[in-house]
């Protein structure tokens, strides 16, 4: 007998998930602070409820996700509520990761901050989620600059898991890093070479892997003979090393008479191949990171916020200027910060009230010219701005005194229309009788007028041969015969069919 199956991580309440209601963002202008005429944003409200309030729009259009979610490590913070067990942690992250993959673009990537407690629980359920074959890499972060002597052994690093929707596409638009200063110091120019400062690497390779043009004795100008380890061959055929020593590219030593090193100059660097240490002089640490946030806040809210260093080398790899940055664990508002000062476009979703008093506070002072964390990396000198929205209320509530839903007395009916285009995949847009489309040919109309015969036949008057609509009415005609281009649904009971109604306790 065959047996199937497949390799996945199982918890208790894994498949219990409900299909969550797309809620409307509503901009609160008296906090959006700068340019108006932008297109980042700050969102305050449950981030699995915001994520899906922007599923629609945004699908396929992220360039880069970085997340520092709660690590589930017994640590009692006063922003997250982390003391969970491990299968509350599992279903929060899971539905949070599954929508953040939609929203990546093609060539778009995902960094996850995770400790030693999750790493392994989260590399697992990003493979089953995503796919192997999307894992590019773990980069190992040197968090510490000390030991904590009071631990076993103590824990000097963190995790960033990469994950890319398409590999291929990732590994080729990826940027390398510029050199650091430190690196820069390795080019010299001993012999005065016109090209300017260089550096070198042997003109040897791997036997295995070489032609038989590339097994050969090499003779210095000085007549030394130089024959390699049968292990190993020459980087160039005979003629080409020539070519390279007559062109001033190969370095022989002081005397003319070494191993044959091949040059690369400092002027023709294009950078370097990320790889995955990063230690705490390149990119920061938590002490650093604490400096930053109590400069800014006066206070030390956040035990483990990340250094904008940090942040900085992500987006300098994942994005170019423009491209747009998303974090739904904003935290103390790191991401969106540097993702200002970059040039880049961001996303921000932060939960409770310290995206008021942290994440806002923190972006309206980089928009007036911050100075601290990456601002004289960057050359920042302040400018921009962003939009700050609430993520609304439920469209549905159920009624104060009836076991039924009503729509939520707070909706201005514009506000409904925007949230019933929202649910059915409609993109709000206000035409003649129409609130919205999905197509050239789709259009949707939301009315509380009752809806008979005459109704339709006057409202579908302007439709073209292939051209439909859907009807959202409170009451309508039952026996109505309808045309094929038309499909009637009731308000409230239809909407309930679509998806779950919940308040953000409930989520």
């Amino acid at each position: 007998m065959e047996k199937k199956g497949r390799l996945e991580l199982t918890w208790v309440g894994k498949y219990e998930e409900e299909v969550l209601e797309p809620r409307i963002l509503i901009e609160d202008t008296s906090k959006s602070y700068g340019d108006g005429d932008t297109d980042n944003m700050l969102i305050h409200g449950d981030n699995l409820l915001a994520l899906k309030a922007l599923e629609s729009e945004y699908r396929g259009r992220v360039k880069c996700v970085y997340i520092d979610p709660p690590y589930n490590t017994g640590s009692a913070f006063e922003e997250y509520d982390d003391n969970l067990e491990q299968s509350q942690w599992l279903s929060l992250i899971k539905p949070r990761l599954e929508i953040i993959w939609e929203l990546l673009d093609q060539d778009g990537s995902l960094w996850i901050s995770i400790d030693d407690d999750e790493q392994a629980y989260m590399k697992v359920l990003c493979d089953e989620l995503f796919g192997r074959n999307h894992f590019v890499s773990t980069v190992v972060w040197q968090k510490r600059t000390s030991p904590d002597m009071r631990a076993a052994i103590s824990d000097g690093h963190e995790y960033i898991l990469v994950y890319a929707k398409d590999y291929d596409e990732f590994k080729k638009k990826r940027n390398k890093l510029s050199l650091s200063p430190e690196q820069a110091k390795n080019y010299k120019n001993p012999d005065n070479d016109p090209r300017g400062p260089w550096t070198s690497t042997d003109c040897t390779a791997q036997a295995g892997h070489g032609t038989k043009d590339q097994f050969y004795t090499f003779v210095t100008p000085s007549g030394r003979e130089i024959t390699l380890p049968p292990n190993l061959c020459w980087r160039f055929t005979k003629e080409r090393l020539e070519e390279e020593i007559q062109a001033g590219r190969i370095w022989l030593g002081k005397d003319g008479n070494g191993v044959p090193r091949k040059k690369t100059y400092l002027s023709e660097s294009t950078g370097i191949v990320p790889w995955t240490w990063w230690t705490n002089k390149d990119v920061g640490h938590t002490q650093e990171a604490k400096k930053e946030v109590n400069t800014l806040f006066g206070d030390d809210s956040f035990a483990t916020p990340k250094p904008e260093r940090l942040v900085e080398r992500i987006l300098s790899i994942a994005t170019n200027p423009g491209e747009l940055v998303l974090d739904s664990f904003l935290g103390s508002g790191t991401t969106a910060a540097v993702a200002h000062k970059m040039g880049r476009k961001y996303i921000g979703i932060e939960l409770g009230d310290h995206c008021y008093t942290h994440c806002k506070k923190r972006l309206d002072m980089v928009i007036d010219g911050e100075q601290g964390g990456i601002s004289k990396n960057q050359n920042w000198q302040g400018g921009g701005g962003y939009k700050f929205f609430e993520l609304a209320e439920p469209l549905l509530v159920k009624h104060p005194k009836l076991p039924v839903y009503q729509v939520n007395p707070s909706y201005s009916w514009e506000m409904v229309c925007k949230a019933i285009c929202k649910i059915e995949g409609f993109r709000y847009s206000p035409n003649g009788e129409y609130q919205g489309y999905s197509s050239e040919n789709r259009f949707i109309h939301v009315t509380e007028e009752f809806v008979n015969g005459k109704y339709v036949l006057e409202l579908t008057k302007s439709l073209g041969d292939r051209q439909s609509v859907l009807i959202y009415c409170k009451k309508h005609q039952v026996d109505m015969i309808l045309p094929p281009n038309v499909e009637i649904k009731r308000i409230p009971n239809d909407l309930l069919a679509k998806c779950s109604f919940v308040s953000e306790e409930e989520a």
